[in-house]
């Protein structure tokens, strides 16, 4: 009795160090406003505009006009619309941005747009309209409770056309350059506190000059913000965005570059 005795009080020696190998295995907890399927964003952007175009025809030498300088352009405010749906490490991503300029100015120098001469000291009425969307996949390829960091495979549809038309030329002159554009990007998120976050994504495309003849171009999309959130379904943003569009087609060219500050609220579902 005595030796079994001994036998049953070892085991139990040997067995409790291993009961107390037996941890529960940790469960996820991800940052405040990283719970969602669905997510939506709205706000407004204040970029600073610096544009130029040429258009030629008619075998007219086109004037390369600069959009401020020539014909008055002002700087505007634009609202923003984004729409982005999650399931586990892939997002599918919408992005609308109307961006549009109309003024009416005295030009400092003649200038031939589309074929057509505007002279110095007439008063030119012109526009410009930017609808620029994108319709986005995501891969988060690491991902963590405080963050993730990924590829962005994208298509950004660009449709920019500008107008001119005086007094002297009362049939508006227009040129248009519209195009579906394939981008490829990076991007990350970190969260420096659980509930503030740190976002960053960089894509674009460039068309080498010798892939299409006399055609080039080039588009380039940076947006940095940040979140608060204040729970898993709402926050607020405050970012900067820059959008980047050069073409050269021919004699033709447009530079477009709006950049700046923008700001918006976030619910998620």
């Amino acid at each position: 009795m005595r030796r079994t005795a001994f036998l049953v009080l070892a085991a139990m020696a040997l067995a409790a160090p291993a009961r107390a190998q037996l941890q529960p295995r940790p469960l996820s907890n991800p940052a405040t406003g990283e719970r969602y399927h669905v997510e939506a964003a709205a706000g407004f952007w204040f970029p600073a505009a610096e544009m130029s175009i040429a258009s030629e025809a008619l075998g007219q030498q086109p004037t390369l006009i600069d959009f401020k300088k020539d014909l008055g352009l002002t700087d505007q405010r634009f609202g923003a619309v984004r729409l982005e749906v999650r399931g586990g490490r892939s997002k599918l991503r919408f992005q609308y941005i109307p961006i549009s300029y109309e003024q009416t100015g005295t030009i400092p120098r003649d200038i031939v747009f589309n074929g057509q001469r505007y002279r110095v000291g007439v008063p030119v009425t012109s526009t410009l309209v930017w609808k620029a969307y994108r319709l986005a996949y995501e891969y988060d390829y690491i991902k963590v409770d405080r963050g993730y960091a990924g590829f962005i495979f994208e298509v950004k549809h660009t449709d920019v056309t500008a107008t001119l038309q005086s007094p002297l030329n009362p049939t508006a002159e227009f040129t248009r350059a519209k195009a579906p554009l394939p981008a490829l990007g990076l991007n990350f998120r970190v969260y420096p506190v659980p509930n503030i976050s740190i976002t960053g994504e960089v894509t674009g495309i460039k068309v080498p000059e010798h892939l299409i003849k006399d055609t080039t171009g080039h588009y380039v999309e940076v947006d940095v913000y940040g979140t608060v959130n204040f729970t898993n379904n709402v926050g607020v943003q405050l970012g900067y965005r820059s959008l980047d569009l050069g073409y050269l087609v021919d004699t033709d060219t447009g530079s477009f570059v709006v950049k700046g500050l923008y700001f918006g609220v976030v619910a998620r579902y």
